[in-house]
């Protein structure tokens, strides 16, 4: 996935002089997860070039570039680092398109490492994608396929708003195939990762191919369960996700953040809304735990994994004797 975005970055670049990189070594280095590699050497360090160790200082930047043409494209080193400048993208890069009645509009990408499974220690492993959702005015994506992250991508660098862009962070060194002629759906579309009859699994970015190994799990213990992958979690595609929970009647949601106030509260709450004459149980949700995000040994506990998934379908009301 790391050379997926990589490359999205260099035909960005490449179809527009207005984009730029920029951000803490993303430079000569390559960044910390080497995404930006050999950007600053092909365009110069003034198209990809290092900043202070000053997340505010960064967005602020990109918003004055932004409000005079430029399109920059900015990375958080880490999830958590970008707290420091959420006052900047809370404040300004969400709210400027609506405070000059879209006179002034910020077309820029946030890029966040997110999540966890690396083994870091808090700070470096959060799940940050509540805070942006709740916030109107961002648009918010996280891609868990390379495909999706080459064609997300180039879609939010050509967004004329802000897009904050997840990259978990497991996923960086997954290697598949990515064809980049072959477009993705949009930005707010969902898609079926895996068709089931019996319940459907919803998740996105880093927990997409946990839900997949739980699907293949099942199938194995007779039971057929769907998976949706979100892609999108602002805008919301409220018509993927419903029109298979309501085929299917049971559905599961599948995230790596603390599960209180969450974007799986929200996934949970919308699909019980709009499917509930056709839901046969309450909508379950497999969560990171209400704590701050553990050491390293104890990760594997903390994060959802295909048994506590499993464990969670068990519940969903099955007729006596149904597997």
């Amino acid at each position: 996935m790391a050379q997926a975005i990589n490359a999205a970055l260099r035909d960005a670049m490449t179809a527009d002089d207005a984009v730029v990189v920029f951000g803490e070594d993303v430079g000569p280095l390559g960044g910390v997860f080497r995404v930006t590699d050999g950007l600053a050497r092909d365009f110069g360090e003034h198209r990809c070039f290092d900043t202070p160790l000053a997340e505010s200082g960064i967005v602020g930047t990109a918003v004055g570039m932004a409000m005079n043409g430029m399109k920059p494209i900015i990375e958080m080193q880490f999830d958590a680092f970008a707290f420091p400048a959420f006052e900047q993208i809370v404040s300004h890069v969400a709210k400027m398109g609506n405070r000059t009645h879209g006179r002034t509009r910020l077309p820029l990408v946030i890029r966040i490492p997110s999540a966890g499974g690396i083994g870091g220690v808090e700070h470096h492993c959060d799940s940050s994608e509540a805070y942006y959702a709740h916030t109107p005015g961002l648009t918010v994506v996280a891609p868990a396929t390379n495909a999706d992250a080459y064609g997300l991508l180039r879609a939010a660098v050509d967004h004329p708003d802000p897009v904050v862009f997840l990259e978990p962070k497991k996923l960086y060194f997954g290697r598949s195939e990515v064809d980049t002629g072959v477009p993705v759906p949009p930005i707010g579309r969902a898609v079926v990762r895996r068709p089931g009859r019996d319940a459907t699994l919803i998740a996105y970015g880093a927990s997409v191919p946990v839900a997949l190994a739980a699907a293949a799990q099942a199938a194995t213990e007779g039971r057929d369960l769907g998976v949706v992958d979100l892609r999108s979690i602002v805008p919301f595609d409220d018509e993927t996700v419903c029109a298979e929970v309501a085929r299917t009647g049971r559905a599961v949601v599948v995230a790596e953040a603390p599960g209180f106030a969450s974007v799986a509260s929200e996934v949970a709450a919308r699909v019980t809304e709009r499917c509930f004459h056709r839901l046969e149980a309450p909508v379950r949700r497999v969560t990171g735990f209400d704590v701050p995000y553990p050491p390293p040994a104890l990760e594997r506990l903390h994060l959802p994994g295909v048994d506590r998934v499993l464990d969670a379908v068990d519940t969903l009301q099955w007729p006596s004797g149904a597997r």
